[in-house]
């Protein structure tokens, strides 16, 4: 784990999700990119990945990019559920590829008068 924070934090933001004081997952920023999301396997379906994604987003002001694995089909629903469009898809499946999902921030609409 050492390792991996040597190599990740000098670059990212990084935020960890820690209820009752026990790591239960973490995201790491680079630019407008999530590089990383991981919520460990007890603490899946308890809102974290959701909150941890927020965070991302809220911390970006216009749009957020993030890199899924075709096969992980799970994964692509949770971040399609959260606002997140294909952009970008390899054009062989064949073997483990990433696929690039963005989120865009919704330009607010402007008040008009009559």
């Amino acid at each position: 784990m050492a390792r991996i924070a040597d190599a990740m934090l000098p670059a990212s933001q990084v935020r960890v999700a820690e209820p009752h004081g026990q790591v239960a997952g973490f995201a790491c920023l680079q630019g407008d990119r999530l590089d990383h999301l991981y919520v460990t396997p007890a603490a899946q379906g308890r809102g974290i990945g959701t909150a941890l994604r927020g965070q991302a987003k809220e911390a970006r002001s216009r749009v957020l990019d993030l890199h899924v694995f075709q096969q992980n089909t799970g994964a692509r629903r949770f971040c399609e559920r959260h606002g997140f469009a294909l952009v970008e898809e390899p054009p062989f499946a064949s073997s483990p590829r990433p696929v690039t999902l963005r989120w865009a921030r919704s330009a607010r609409p402007s008040a008009t008068t009559g």
